[in-house]
């Protein structure tokens, strides 16, 4: 038995809606007010009504009404009475209620693909989880008490620190604190580039890669001009009247070469001419398999290059973290794009990400992961080698992903036959620019991280089995 009462007018007019209007009078009003409500069920069976004096000083009527009231709804069997128990909604007060209407049955959910070979993501299950926690915890215990207030739209100092020494460190990044503002991904850095009018178009891009940036892009308004690409990545020299371009130098997403260490210095060569900029995404660019990962463009020139990077490949994307590293002319119109207070990133998490890095734990991670990636990456080749030798995995050893060549006209019937496999990928067409009339061929992104360690091998092998013959 629910042992509550209703014990103020504010309780009963703002929770119960007891609205005393209506014809006959108060006495009637009130009747029907507390049946409806123990009709509805805002008054379950058992709970205990105040006394008649409570309840008539808080609605401000008669103690008489009340008491009539109460005596009515005893009679119609809505409430009971009882010495030394108070007045109390009647347990079978439930029956006189309408039916609770059945909810329809959900219709069964589409079973999802057994093999998930889709790129972009790394292993949830190779989390650092215990390191993290101990990250967190003492992040949390050093935290001043303003970390529990606001957050400034830069990001917090000690995670900026952090990445000021291992960007440059790590990436070759030349920057300070103060031109690095945090934001949530890659995504987010776009939006307040380009949505808040920080940058304007248009912008030349690669003629492959992701449709969600380029859709991002469009939402702000921002035309995309498609770039060609060959072996040596993006052909830099057939940049036009834009002033803007982003590239995906370390590692070109989805076909997997580098940038030529002269189109590098062409890139910038052009950006000083034209006082363009170079938006660099450096999405995966601590994994290089066959050698030391390739330093970042920013290196060259800081002024004209917008670093941007973030965690969501190297540690989780459920991790939303990332940076842009400014020239000094663009950091107060970002500051300003991101408004007075940190909208996005959480404070706790940048704390924990700045003791993650600074106690060694992320050097760790990444070596750990690129270890692995590396295996992934060898196990798939091998598998090729045995099962499909006409098929090439093409690229650099990096990334996360690895693009196989296939013979023409064969894609659109790959990556059907490996949906009958229970095998979740892409074609290669899935990221061409709508505008190229660049073709790369046909071809499947594999991801090979998004596996757990044991679904690797069963999803390598329905792979080879949804492989053209030759």
């Amino acid at each position: 038995m629910v042992d509550s009462w209703v014990n103020s007018a504010e309780r009963i007019g703002s929770d119960l809606h007891l609205e005393l209007t209506g014809p006959g009078g108060r006495r009637a009003a009130l009747i029907r007010a507390l049946r409806d409500a123990v009709r509805s069920g805002r008054l379950a069976p058992g709970t205990r009504l105040p006394p008649y004096r409570s309840l008539a000083a808080d609605l401000g009527v008669a103690r008489n009404t009340v008491a009539d009231a109460y005596a009515e709804l005893v009679a119609e069997g809505w409430l009971t009475a009882r010495q030394g128990s108070g007045t109390r909604v009647a347990e079978r007060a439930g029956l006189l209620r309408p039916p609770a209407r059945v909810p329809r049955k959900a219709p069964p959910r589409a079973r999802g693909p057994r093999h998930d070979l889709t790129q972009g993501t790394p292993d949830a299950s190779s989390f650092p989880r215990t390191a993290w926690l101990a990250s967190y915890r003492r992040a949390l215990q050093q935290a001043p008490n303003e970390v529990f207030g606001p957050g400034e739209p830069a990001g917090r100092i000690e995670l900026r620190e952090a990445l000021t020494e291992y960007l440059a460190r790590a990436r070759g990044v030349r920057t300070e604190p103060g031109r690095i503002v945090i934001c949530s991904g890659f995504a987010h850095a776009l939006r307040l580039l380009f949505g808040e009018g920080v940058l304007r178009g248009p912008l030349a891009v690669e003629a492959y890669g992701l449709g969600f940036h380029r859709e991002v892009l469009a939402a702000a308004g921002v035309r995309t001009v498609p770039l060609p690409l060959d072996e040596d990545g993006a052909r830099v020299d057939r940049l036009g009247r834009e002033r803007a371009v982003l590239l995906t130098p370390a590692h070109q997403f989805p076909t997997g070469g580098p940038l030529h260490p002269a189109r590098r210095s062409a890139v910038i060569d052009w950006a000083r001419a034209r006082g363009g900029l170079l938006l660099e995404d450096d999405y995966d660019g601590e994994f290089r398999y066959d050698r030391k990962p390739v330093g970042a463009v920013q290196g060259l020139d800081p002024e004209h290059v917008i670093h941007i990077g973030s965690v969501s490949k190297s540690l989780s994307p459920a991790v939303r973290l990332g940076w842009m590293v400014l020239p000094e002319r663009y950091v107060e119109a970002v500051l300003a794009a991101k408004g007075d207070r940190e909208a996005w990133a959480s404070v706790l998490d940048q704390l924990s990400l700045a003791d993650f890095v600074v106690s060694g734990a992320y050097d760790r991670h990444v070596r750990r992961m690129r270890q692995r990636y590396r295996g992934r990456r060898n196990r798939l080749v091998a598998a090729l080698a045995e099962h499909a030798p006409h098929i090439e995995a093409t690229g650099v050893a990096a990334g996360l992903h690895a693009v196989l060549r296939l013979p023409p006209g064969t894609e659109a019937s790959t990556v059907k036959a490996a949906s009958w496999q229970g095998i979740a990928l892409d074609g290669l067409a899935a990221f061409r620019h709508p505008d190229t009339d660049m073709a790369a061929g046909d071809g499947l992104v594999v991801g090979y991280a998004t596996p757990s360690e044991h679904a690797y091998g069963p999803a390598l092998e329905a792979l080879c089995r949804a492989l053209p013959p030759p």
